[in-house]
C-alpha cells in the first residue's frame, strides 16, 4: 500500500530506521558490558519488544500492570515495573508471577512493608529495587538522609529480595548542553555506586544499578558500576530528542501522515491531526507542538509551525508563503512519540514510501 492510500492521520514507523536504532543501542550497551532493559512504554508493541529480545536485551520495562499484563500475555518472560506499584493490586502481581519473572521499585517503607504481608501470606518472593531521586525530584528516596537504613529495613522485609537501586534522571530533559547531559549522567552513577558501597559496609550487598534515560544513554553508558540501562524513547525518538542533541532528524522513525483540510489564508493552513494524535505535548527548548518535514522528509519545513492544537485540528502557521492546498499530505516529526503510541490503534510500518506491515499498539490505553 502507498502512503497516499492511507486514512489520515496515521501513524507511520520507518522499519529501516527503527531497527538500526534497536541495534545500536544494543551494541552501545553490549560494548560496556551493560545490560539493556528497554522500556516498552514508549511502543507498546509485544513484536518490537520481542525483536529488542531478540537482538540482547534483558528483558523490559513496563510503567503500569496493564502493560505488563500484555506483554506477559505476548510471551515476554523478564518485566520490570519502574513505577511505585500500590499494594492494593498485589493480586495482580501474583498473578503475574506465575507468567514471568517481576520486579517492582519501592521509596516508601510503608508500601514495602504491605508488598511484605502481601509475598509473605501468598508464600513468594519478589524482588524489588529502592528507587533513588538523583536530581529528578518526583518519586525515590533521598539519597543523602536515611537511605542506608531504608535499604536496611526494606531488606530484612519477608517476602522482598532487594536486588539493587534504580534511577531515572529526568531532569536529563531540561538540559541544554551535551555537557550538561554527560555531567547529569555523571552525578547519577556517582550517587547511586556511593549508596551501593554505604548499604554494602552496613550489610546489605546490592547486585544491580539501573538508571534510564535515552538523553543521558550514550553518557551512561560510559559510566562505571551500572548494570542496566532503561531507556525507551531510542526506538522511534522523536523532537524533543533532535533538541537534546541525543539523535539526528534522520535517526527518527516515527511521524504523523496529516491531511491539510482546510487554507483560511495565506498564512495558515490547517491538518487533521489535532491533540488526539500528537498530544499536547511541548518540547524543550523548542516552539510549537511538533514540526512538519519537507516533502521528502530530509529536513524541517521551517516556513510552517504547528502553533496550536485542538482535538482534531492543528494549525499551522505559513512564513514567506506555502504552494500545500487541501487534499495534500505532511509529515509530523511529533515532540513526544511516546504519547502519540498510546493514542492509536496501530502503526504502519514503512520502507520506500509503501506500508510493509501493520503493526497494533497491543499495550495502549492501559494506565492501571
Amino acid at each position: 500500500m502507498l502512503l497516499d492510500q492511507l486514512a489520515t492521520p496515521a501513524v507511520l514507523v520507518d522499519r529501516r530506521r527503527l531497527l538500526n536504532n534497536i541495534e545500536r543501542v544494543q551494541q552501545i550497551a553490549g560494548a560496556a558490558g551493560i545490560g539493556l532493559r528497554p522500556h516498552a512504554k514508549t511502543h507498546k508493541s509485544p513484536v518490537i519488544a520481542k525483536w529488542q529480545i531478540d537482538r540482547g536485551a534483558v528483558g523490559i520495562c513496563c510503567a503500569k500492570l496493564g502493560e505488563a499484563e500484555v506483554f506477559a500475555g505476548a510471551g515476554i518472560a523478564n518485566i520490570r515495573l519502574p513505577y511505585p506499584i500500590n499494594p492494593v493490586h498485589a493480586p495482580r502481581v501474583i498473578a503475574l508471577m506465575e507468567r514471568a519473572s517481576i520486579s517492582i521499585i519501592v521509596d516508601h517503607l510503608s508500601v514495602a512493608r504491605a508488598w511484605s504481608d502481601a509475598m509473605h501470606a501468598a508464600g513468594r518472593m519478589l524482588d524489588v529495587l529502592v528507587k533513588v531521586d538523583v536530581g529528578f525530584h518526583r518519586c525515590g528516596i533521598d539519597p543523602d538522609r536515611g537511605a542506608v537504613e531504608f535499604i536496611q529495613a526494606v531488606a530484612a522485609l519477608s517476602g522482598l529480595r532487594v536486588r539493587g537501586l534504580l534511577s531515572h534522571a529526568g531532569h536529563a530533559y531540561r538540559a541544554t548542553s551535551a555537557n550538561e547531559l554527560a555531567d547529569i549522567a555523571a552525578r547519577e552513577v556517582d550517587l547511586l555506586v556511593a549508596l551501593q558501597a554505604r548499604a554494602a559496609a552496613a550489610g546489605v550487598p546490592l547486585d544491580e544499578i539501573s538508571v534510564g534515560a535515552t538523553p543521558t544513554l550514550r553518557f551512561s553508558a560510559t559510566e562505571r558500576g551500572i548494570t542496566e540501562l532503561r531507556p525507551g524513547n531510542y526506538v522511534y525518538f522523536d523532537r524533543t530528542q533532535v533538541t537534546l542533541g541525543s539523535a539526528s532528524l534522520d535517526e527518527c522513525a516515527l511521524t504523523v501522515l496529516a491531511t491539510i483540510v482546510s487554507k483560511p489564508s495565506a498564512d495558515r493552513i490547517i491538518l487533521d491531526c489535532g491533540s488526539k494524535t500528537l498530544s499536547s505535548d511541548l518540547a524543550p527548548h523548542g516552539e510549537g507542538y511538533g514540526v512538519v518535514l519537507t516533502r521528502d522528509g530530509s529536513a524541517i519545513d521551517h516556513s510552517l509551525s504547528i502553533e496550536r492544537l485542538s482535538e482534531e485540528h492543528a494549525t499551522v502557521g505559513v512564513r514567506g508563503g506555502t504552494p500545500l492546498e487541501p487534499g495534500d499530505l505532511v509529515r509530523v516529526l511529533p515532540n513526544h512519540s511516546c504519547v502519540v503510541s498510546n493514542l492509536v490503534d496501530d502503526i504502519r510500518l514503512v520502507d520506500d514510501g509503501r506500508v510493509v506491515e501493520t503493526l497494533p499498539v497491543s499495550a495502549r490505553g492501559k494506565i492501571t
